[in-house]
């Protein structure tokens, strides 16, 4: 089994992999849950927003020059919106906060703690900004959905031991799903991790 190289690209350093980028996440939003049909079009759109932010982050997981995995990330006070809403009506402080926009994975390198390393660079990034928090969403389905796999396993464990909980905060997306082919607003529910100088549960040292 291969094993990628993780490497990071910070603000206009991303532009050079763009592409590669949004045909990834163009590939792997197809899957469950979030059944998204992108465009190369909508995708260079959202994605420049990350390179004009010289803050942001991309951490690239690379097999033989290819991109296989991306995990990207900026302050929320440079996020969408969309995103900044629900925390600006909470009366939250966007500048303690970094949004963890999404990570995206081939199928063959999935099980090998590439996700923990997409943390690891993203929160050590965070904290060098200075931010005591950081966030993400995960599109909301319901259990009987009819395009759900009949073997699925959802990532709730891998953020419950990285320090993140679900809380009461949701954005409202729309795309064109792949299975209506229709532009639909979609539910994503927000997970904090409220103290970044905190350890993942996984990596702490066991009381002797």
């Amino acid at each position: 089994m291969s094993h990628p190289t993780i490497m990071t690209r910070c603000g206009e350093e991303i532009l050079p992999y763009l592409d590669a980028v949004a045909h990834l996440r163009i590939e792997v939003f197809r899957e469950y849950p979030y059944l998204y049909e992108g465009s190369l079009e909508s995708e260079e759109e959202y994605l420049t927003a990350y390179a004009r932010c010289p803050q942001s982050i991309f951490v690239l997981a690379q097999d033989d020059g290819e991109t296989v995995g991306i995990s990207t990330g900026l302050p929320l006070a440079h996020a969408d919106s969309s995103f900044q809403k629900p925390f600006l009506e909470a009366q939250l402080n966007l500048h303690d906060i970094f949004y963890l926009g999404e990570s995206v994975l081939r199928k063959d390198y999935r099980g090998q703690g590439i996700g923990h390393a997409f943390f690891d660079k993203r929160e050590a990034h965070a904290r060098q900004l200075g931010c005591s928090q950081a966030t993400f969403c995960a599109v909301v389905r319901p259990s009987d959905h009819p395009l759900k796999p009949k073997v699925y396993f959802d990532n709730h464990a891998l953020w419950h031991k990285r320090g993140y909980e679900l809380c009461e905060l949701q954005a409202t997306l729309s795309w064109k799903q792949v299975d209506s082919g229709l532009e639909q607003e979609n539910k994503l529910q927000f997970w904090i991790k409220r103290d970044l100088s905190a350890l993942p549960a996984l990596r702490q040292t066991p009381p002797i």
